[in-house]
């Protein structure tokens, strides 16, 4: 019996170590909350079962639940990699009060999550976490979050963007994206969550509604729509049910906030040809941008706000340019491809979403502003309308890839695809900055 104690203890030891020599260049980072840059391995966790300090079953339903969507999230982020679930067979159970880091460290966890269950006098959840470098045996940082029952997705989504902001990263699970489908019978704007969950119809009416996006803050989205018998521009105040009509006469498409949310821009056809517009924030006092006598469409303001990323004609087929915020400086950025638009610019600046048609086929293409580079992201089914991620590790499009269009993530490298829409027809996503 000793024998066989001794070859499991043994077994287990051998394993340990090559979790280790598989994990170790995930420990070479010293530092607490420290920016993870693109390409970097991700920063290897443990999250143990909630401890619960209430025998309430709601309760405890609830917290496993919030559990389970905070893991998806983590998992998700790249940034985050957590430490398998079966690992912690091989180490003593969790006590919030005593806690072993040298086991946690161990199995290859570099942070350790410690979840906390309890009750309130009001009845609703109170679910806090603690998180600990487990190097260094220091809490980061500890907060608890609070809800009503059906919140429970809603907390996970902000206890994942806690972890998001203190470790230097944008949150982005709390972000929306707004899109276009038909699945009550005509093309509506709606919104959902950036895992699909909660969608919401924004827009009732007989009309076509299409190319929605959404303000930073996440109060207003534009859109185009054709209720007046025209496509002029909207814009709708979700929280003071007001829409406001910013654009008419000829054709007005293309709205977006600028990163900072204090200017919109557009296009519009109403001074005879397609033109940039600049205005405030809620579409007021616009200047234009460009004066030519070719169709400028699609504008994008870039993070500083001093230049903008457009589609024009003028070199006989439709490419994207870049231009300076007054409309001076005009560079070419694509050469190849009969058809190139909807350019999207990252968050840090570096790249450029766009879309190509290139012998037929519509793909989504970033370009490198650094080196110059175009790398090709799709290469099954028709793919249109690409928009970053608030962190710009991720990329929301609408493609054919499932036969008809429906809208899909993938992240920056176009892999990890998922799908997010499956009723009706669904197209033109747009991600909250």
């Amino acid at each position: 019996m000793k024998k066989i104690k001794l070859i499991k203890r043994s077994f287990i030891i051998v394993f340990v170590l090559l979790v280790f020599l598989n994990l170790n260049n995930l420990f070479a980072r010293g530092k607490i909350g420290i920016t993870i840059e693109k390409g970097v391995p991700a920063i290897s966790v443990a999250i143990p079962k909630p401890v619960f300090k209430t025998d309430d079953k709601e309760i405890i339903k609830m917290g496993n639940y919030i559990m389970g969507v905070f893991k998806a999230d983590l998992d998700f982020s790249l940034v985050f990699s957590r430490v398998p679930d079966g690992f912690y067979s091989y180490i003593r159970p969790l006590n919030p009060e005593q806690i072993f880091f040298k086991d946690w460290e161990s199995i290859g966890a570099k942070i350790l999550i410690v979840t906390e269950v309890s009750k309130d006098e009001e009845g609703e959840i109170v679910y806090g976490i603690k998180v600990y470098d487990i190097k260094t045996q220091r809490m980061i940082f500890g907060k608890a979050f609070r809800g009503k029952k059906g919140s429970e997705r809603l907390i996970a989504h902000r206890v994942a963007d806690q972890m998001m902001i203190n470790f230097g990263e944008k949150p982005v699970f709390s972000s929306k994206i707004v899109f276009v489908s038909s699945r009550d019978g005509n093309k509506e704007i709606y919104m959902m969550d950036y895992d699909g969950y909660n969608k919401t119809r924004l827009t009732y009416n007989k009309y076509i509604d299409i190319l929605p996006s959404i303000s930073p803050d996440k109060t207003k989205v534009a859109y185009t729509s054709y209720r007046s018998g025209r496509p002029d521009l909207y814009i709708q105040y979700l929280y003071e049910g007001k829409l406001k009509r910013v654009s008419k006469g000829g054709v007005n498409y293309g709205g977006r906030w600028s990163f900072d949310g204090k200017y919109f821009i557009y296009t519009s056809s109403r001074v005879g040809n397609a033109e940039i517009f600049i205005a405030d924030e809620n579409g007021d006092n616009p200047q234009r941008v460009t004066f030519n006598r070719w169709v400028d469409s699609s504008p994008d303001l870039s993070p500083s706000g001093t230049e903008i990323a457009l589609t024009s004609d003028r070199s006989g087929s439709p490419q994207i340019y870049v231009i300076n915020r007054d409309g001076t400086n005009i560079r070419r950025i694509t050469f190849e491809g009969t058809y190139n638009d909807s350019p999207s610019w990252s968050p840090d600046g570096e790249y450029l979403l766009f879309v190509s048609r290139i012998e037929g086929r519509f793909d989504i293409y970033k370009y490198n502003f650094r080196n110059r580079a175009y790398t090709k992201l799709t290469s099954r089914g028709r793919n249109e309308n690409p928009s970053w991620s608030p962190d710009g590790r991720h990329i929301v499009f609408s493609s054919t890839i499932g036969g008809t269009p429906q809208i899909y993530v993938m992240d920056y490298r176009g892999l990890r695809v998922k799908r997010l829409t499956y009723r009706g027809i669904n197209s033109m996503p747009y991600w909250s900055k």
